[in-house]
């Protein structure tokens, strides 16, 4: 009986060591904290957002974007202006190239009657008269509507309206002039509808100025093979001093008695 006891006041008392001989019970905590580490402390807490700058950084999105989409917008408009410029200024680029076929044939038609032929036969001359009329009507419809013919005959040659079909040696032109055309070129407004077909000059114009008695042309080589020096000649009315004596070997000013031999034994005793 006194043993029941006291195993019942053993177990009544928390805390209590456990007798020797036993393992600590599971969950008690008092061993668990003895027989573990100790509890880690808690994590600090992460600080609350600033609602203010959140707020700048949504406006700043918003402004940017703003921006790429007005700047987008401007482009647009622009780039639809331009293209309907565009369109009203060269709609009729197609239709004034099938017309340049009828004023190139009306054009070779008038060329075909020469003026002899003309005088001697009136009916041809009346028929050559009406393809003129209808030449000069059809070119100034061509001007109201900004087509331009280009007949460059005698002038430079230009890569942006002519094409070169051949080429000529005539040394009395400069290089690249136009001596013959052969097709007629045409412009709409600013833009080019057809190239100028054309013939144009090789090599150059010949030189026509000759060095005067006693010039030489600039960069020349004597024909004895030295360079010219460009000391002034002696002429007539030169001092002395001026100029070297011929044969001496000297330059202008130098006196030979004051300067001595470099060989003692050729010393002219005479003098």
């Amino acid at each position: 009986m006194s043993e029941d006891k006291s195993e019942a006041k053993a177990e009544a008392v928390p805390g209590a060591p456990a007798p020797e001989g036993t393992a600590p019970e599971a969950g008690d905590p008092d061993q668990e904290a003895k027989a573990g580490e100790a509890p880690a402390e808690p994590a600090e807490a992460e600080p609350a957002p600033d609602p203010k700058a959140e707020l700048e950084a949504q406006i700043a999105d918003l402004t940017d974007r703003f921006a790429r989409a007005v700047a987008e917008l401007e482009n647009y408009r622009r780039r639809a202006e331009r293209e309907r410029e565009d369109v009203a200024k060269y709609a009729i680029s197609n239709f004034a190239r099938d017309m340049l076929a009828v004023a190139d044939s009306l054009g070779l038609a008038l060329a075909s009657i020469s003026a002899e032929v003309r005088s001697e036969d009136k009916n041809l001359d009346n028929l050559a008269a009406g393809v003129e009329l209808t030449e000069r009507g059809l070119m100034a419809a061509f001007e109201r509507h900004g087509i331009t013919k280009v007949d460059p005959m005698g002038e430079r040659f230009n890569h942006d309206l002519h094409q070169a079909m051949f080429e000529i040696e005539d040394k009395e032109k400069p290089a690249g002039t136009i001596v013959e055309v052969m097709q007629a070129g045409y412009v709409l407004k600013d833009r080019l509808l057809r190239p100028a077909m054309v013939g144009v000059t090789k090599g150059g114009a010949a030189k026509t100025d000759a060095p005067g008695p006693g010039e030489t042309e600039t960069g020349a080589v004597p024909e004895d093979g030295k360079e010219a020096t460009g000391a002034p000649a002696a002429g007539p009315g030169a001092g002395p001093g001026q100029g070297p004596e011929p044969g001496s070997g000297k330059g202008p000013g130098e006196n030979a008695a004051k300067k001595p031999p470099e060989d003692p034994e050729h010393v002219d005793t005479k003098a």
